[in-house]
């Protein structure tokens, strides 16, 4: 980290006036600053809070590629960080920074920390969050991967498929929900059986405004359609809030080619051999004179 010479100089005097303070930026382009001092600061434009109940574990870091790691841990309070927050993903994968403060001159500061929040946890009367540092991203694979499945996810950039075609979403009120997860809809006949499967669900009003659910299964049957998700969305969600049900993709090259007809943009390997293909060996019953393998047999 690199300090101002003024700072330095505060720091060479031996009687310190230092803090540290916080900002997190959440996806939804939300702001917030928490600072350890007595009293709130501001600077760039940011206020930062004080007795919000957040301090930090030792820093860990180091000069070559290995990941910066520490936890901070706060207070929940409904004018910060909420348990509703919490549950309903809103600080996952947040950016932060960390910053040492002369409070005495908010000018006199030095970046310490800057990543993502990792794991949000809820413990007793607060929250723990696991940082995540810049080289982080490291740990992530790149690159394609073959296999005969698409890679990419439907609306995506090499998908490039247009998800708001007409057939291929809908926006309706919700009338019944169970367990947080299982929509009931007694009129939503304008779609197959199954259409929405591995689809996404987004809240478009309400409390629970901004979540996404992901699709596990969809069934239409005489008495309505049945939208079920993989996880159950935060209680905040209510009947009348208006959501978003978009149309699944089982990256199948059928799936692209009959229902979304966008094979040319199809991101997978169709034609690849598969595991059975490797496993193959010549058998007396068949024509084993070096052509095609089709028919023969498998291990």
């Amino acid at each position: 980290m690199a300090f101002s010479e003024s700072l330095h100089s505060h720091l060479m005097t031996g009687t310190t006036t230092l803090c540290r303070a916080w900002q997190v930026l959440r996806r939804d382009g939300t702001t917030y600053g928490f600072t350890d001092h007595d009293n709130d600061l501001t600077f760039d434009g940011v206020t930062f809070k004080a007795e919000t109940g957040l301090t930090a574990n030792a820093l860990e870091q180091s000069t070559g590629l290995s990941v910066d790691n520490t936890e901070a841990l706060g207070a929940l309070s409904a004018a910060s960080v909420t348990e509703v927050d919490i549950r309903a993903g809103r600080f996952d994968g947040a950016e932060i920074q960390c910053w040492l403060v002369n409070w005495a001159d908010v000018t006199q500061r030095a970046l310490l920390f800057k990543g993502t929040f990792g794991e949000l946890v809820r413990v007793s009367g607060g929250f723990r969050a696991e940082l995540r540092g810049l080289t982080e991203a490291l740990n992530q694979s790149q690159g394609r991967v073959y296999h005969s499945v698409c890679s990419d996810i439907l609306g995506g950039a090499g998908c490039r498929f247009d998800t708001t075609q007409a057939g291929y979403a809908t926006e309706i009120a919700v009338e019944q929900i169970e367990r947080g997860k299982v929509f009931t809809f007694s009129d939503l006949t304008g779609f197959d059986d199954r259409w929405f499967e591995r689809g996404r669900l987004t809240v478009l009003s309400g409390a629970a405004k901004g979540l996404i659910g992901l699709i596990k299964n969809d069934r239409l049957s005489a008495s309505g359609r049945a939208v079920e998700l993989w996880e159950a969305l935060p209680d905040t969600l209510a009947t009348g809030d208006t959501i978003r049900i978009e149309a699944g993709c089982d990256k199948r090259a059928e799936t692209c080619r009959l229902k979304f007809d966008n094979f040319l943009n199809f991101r997978g390997f169709p034609h690849i051999p598969g595991d059975d293909w490797l496993t193959s060996y010549p058998v007396s019953s068949a024509d084993n004179d070096g052509g095609s393998l089709t028919g023969s047999g498998t291990a």
